[in-house]
């Protein structure tokens, strides 16, 4: 056999390669591929941790008497996205909107003025729109004023809370109205005025008289929001003592300034940061006063 046979023979034996650097570039492109994955995986895994951990749940109390199937009460969880400076009003808001539009509850100016949107959130009374979520434990437990009955959701019957206020005139009266033809201006000294100040500010919300155990009890009890509302006219000079009277014998009453038992529930949890329960106290003291006589 010849030497040129042999070459051919092992040549024919040789295997096929392919084009020089195509294996080294593919193997490269694949690599670069799987770390892109890894990176967007990563990426997906942090977005979502991101999210979790901005974001709040809050437990709302849900009921609807009209709605077969709703009658029962129970919570409903929502996860609301957080950002700085969140009421729970703003969550509540959020869950309503882009989760569940049936949850009720009542709100309007948003500026801690109205006084409509007063809950239970997290054991105690408090204006939703007041009240930061970054101040409160998660979950947030949102629910309705306790001592009242429940109308849906978060709204809650103030039809009586209205009537204890009507009881006791909260409204301006006057003994000697002037002559049509010298109608003068009623000015208020400001000593009397500053007295008074702290009364003025109550938004008729009902966190006071939800926390308060006699009301709960009492049916019948003025309450210290009414109670409040009466000692803004009774000590403002310029109704006349014969008013001032008239004020303190609708207080007097057995469910009127005697039933409050000092407990400071209503002025911990007012909104406005009204001295409630020094109010009350100060109109037991003028009551007594207004019974001695000397003879």
């Amino acid at each position: 056999m010849s030497t040129q046979e042999t070459s051919a023979e092992t040549e024919d034996a040789q295997p096929e390669t392919e084009p020089a650097g195509s294996s080294h570039q593919d193997r490269r492109l694949q690599e670069k591929r799987e770390r892109q994955a890894e990176r967007d995986q990563q990426a997906e895994a942090d977005a979502e941790a991101e999210a979790t951990e901005n974001t709040v749940q809050i437990k709302v109390f849900r009921y609807d008497p009209e709605v077969e199937g709703k009658q029962e009460p129970r919570f409903d969880d929502f996860h609301v996205p957080f950002e700085k400076g969140m009421t729970v009003l703003d969550a509540l808001i959020y869950a309503r909107d882009h989760f569940d539009s049936s949850l009720t509850f009542r709100h309007s100016c948003r500026q801690a003025v109205c006084g409509s949107d007063a809950f239970f959130i997290n054991g105690s009374q408090r204006l939703g729109c007041k009240t930061q979520l970054v101040e409160l434990d998660d979950p947030v437990r949102i629910e309705p004023l306790p001592h009242q009955d429940v109308v849906k959701d978060l709204v809650v019957d103030m039809q009586h809370f209205y009537e204890q206020m009507e009881a006791v005139e909260p409204y301006f009266q006057e003994e000697d109205l002037p002559d049509a033809e010298n109608l003068e201006e009623q000015r208020q000294d400001p000593e009397n005025r500053e007295k008074i100040k702290m009364s003025s500010r109550c938004i008729w919300c009902g966190a006071c008289m939800s926390s308060c155990n006699i009301a709960a009890g009492d049916n019948e009890y003025l309450g210290p929001a009414a109670i409040n509302k009466a000692y803004k006219f009774a000590m403002d000079d310029r109704e006349g003592e014969d008013l001032k009277q008239h004020r303190l014998n609708i207080l007097e009453q057995e469910h009127g300034v005697w039933r409050c038992q000092t407990q400071f529930s209503c002025t911990n949890v007012c909104p406005k940061d009204i001295p409630l329960t020094e109010h009350i106290q100060e109109l037991k003291r003028e009551a007594v006063k207004n019974n001695l006589k000397f003879w």
